[in-house]
């Protein structure tokens, strides 16, 4: 058996399947919503995502095989554009009533941490770049159209011999900015990667300036959690890469 320890979820391998249960009681239910939530969406989308059905302690879905994302090319970034494209067009109605976080509950919870963010994280960044940072925090967040992943990124994109085998960690999935599934691909990958999620997915201009919007915004919560567990090395990284990329 292997253990696998994440923020959110403890996990473990048993044969063909991988276990998950929550570390926290409010993981709980957003865990429990993906056996819900994947079996209906799975056949919508062009590659597989894990199919989860529930245990006494949480989920198991079947293994899925790859490694992290490894491949940089065209095609990958194409398969990723198909990709986003399906997951965005599905219906958000559907997709609450199968356990996706509904946007109300959504801007409630992000509202928190972006208030969060004003009080503790602003206060602390050098004072030439304060402004900077609650305009960015001004401006995330306000739009939520489609039934997000809300964690897109090479740790979650499966692969074997430069093919995708799987898209895993729906724990977050929320009705949200399309942008922010857009952050990864078009501000973190390979530039070939990019350049095939643009040909396919062909973002909008006002959904590429936010998706850089999100991307700027990825080091604060390291820096919010380094505050919450009492990690000053964490804060002070993080304090250092949001000036850095305001």
């Amino acid at each position: 058996m292997t253990i696998i320890e994440g923020w959110d979820s403890h996990a473990w391998i048993d044969g063909p399947w991988i276990h998950r249960a929550p570390r926290r009681p409010e993981v709980r239910p957003r865990l429990l919503a993906e056996a819900t939530l994947l079996p209906w969406l799975a056949p919508q989308l062009p590659l597989p995502v894990p199919v989860p059905e529930l245990t006494s302690d949480g989920v198991r879905h079947l293994l899925l095989p790859g490694e992290p994302f490894t491949d940089g090319s065209v095609e990958t970034g194409r398969a990723l554009g198909g990709f986003l494209k399906a997951l965005h067009a599905v219906d958000t109605t559907e997709a609450v009533a199968y356990g996706a976080l509904d946007a109300a509950t959504a801007t409630a919870e992000k509202t928190a941490f972006l208030g969060e963010c004003r009080d503790q994280i602003v206060p602390l960044l050098p004072a030439e770049v304060r402004t900077t940072a609650v305009e960015l925090l001004d401006r995330v967040a306000n739009v939520r159209t489609a039934l997000v992943h809300c964690d897109f990124g090479p740790d979650h994109i499966l692969m074997t011999d430069g093919q995708i085998t799987g898209v895993i960690d729906w724990t977050d999935a929320v009705i949200g900015d399309p942008a922010l599934d857009l952050c990864w691909p078009l501000n973190g990958a390979p530039a070939p990667v990019a350049a095939g999620l643009a040909e396919v997915y062909r973002p909008t201009p006002d959904q590429v300036e936010r998706a850089h919007d999100w991307a700027r915004l990825s080091p604060w919560y390291g820096t919010h959690r380094g505050l919450l567990l009492g990690l000053p090395d964490d804060v002070a990284t993080g304090l250092a890469e949001i000036a850095a990329v305001l």
